[in-house]
């Protein structure tokens, strides 16, 4: 299976995309989530927002996640609606948010033409604890489509629940990296083959995902210290599977 990783802005990479090209949409977005206070959503540190500084992990900032709520409706709305171009009729797409975005994220997947099917939490079995509360333990994947879903050749039946917890380690090459073990459940909603699309591709685990599930991949990844990271890892796997020819842009 095939690879590309493109250095760029999404809103300015989907546009040369073909229309009605890929099989399917996985992306984990920039939340513009965390912190109390306006302010503190648009610290120049995204770092200080999601890793503790106790952790002493030396993970680069990303772009993107400094918007307000009015404009980050509106900016996930204009990439999905590309995305929803570029898909194939029945492709699903899959987009990760947490909590205080999940009404924000599910708003912009309807606005922009996507038909909604469900609500797909993600379970972190490693959490943060809420002292007189509930502990942080669910992150969640918004399932749309395309028209009807594609059927596949042979049935599949998916959980309505993925767990595993955070890469952590040398295994984090990202801040808000998310476990390949579960994209690989994510990306089977997948026909055998197809191309999974990832516009916000951060360190590349959609891609591992896809790859190691017989899929092609395309990314976007605006950051270049996490595009090239992307690349080496999407190269790794490559040569751990069936030889997939990647193709570095931008």
């Amino acid at each position: 299976m095939t690879w590309t990783i493109h250095h760029g802005d999404a809103l300015a990479v989907l546009p040369t995309l073909p229309t009605a090209s890929v099989g399917c949409i996985i992306t984990d977005p920039p939340y513009n989530s965390g912190g109390r206070t306006a302010t503190e959503r648009r610290s120049d540190s995204i770092r200080g927002k999601y890793v503790n500084g106790n952790a002493k992990h030396a993970l680069a900032d990303f772009a993107g996640d400094n918007r307000d709520q009015r404009s980050f409706g509106y900016w996930l709305t204009l990439v999905l609606s590309e995305c929803l171009r570029v898909a194939e009729p029945g492709a699903s797409a899959l987009v990760f948010t947490d909590w205080r975005q999940l009404p924000a994220t599910s708003d912009a997947l309807q606005a922009a033409g996507w038909t909604w099917r469900g609500v797909i939490p993600w379970r972190k079995p490693i959490s943060r604890p809420c002292r007189d509360g509930f502990r942080r333990e669910c992150e969640y994947v918004l399932w749309a489509s395309s028209g009807p879903p594609a059927r596949h050749p042979e049935p599949v039946y998916l959980p309505g629940l993925v767990e595993g917890s955070q890469p952590r380690g040398k295994e984090r090459r990202h801040i808000t990296q998310k476990p390949v073990a579960v994209l690989r459940q994510l990306v089977r909603v997948s026909p055998p083959g197809a191309v999974v699309l990832d516009p916000f591709a951060g360190a590349g685990s959609t891609g591992v995902a896809a790859l190691a599930e017989d899929r092609a991949f395309i990314g976007c990844e605006i950051t270049e210290h996490y595009a090239t990271i992307a690349r080496e890892r999407l190269t790794a796997a490559a040569a751990d599977g069936a030889g997939a020819v990647g193709e570095p842009v931008g």
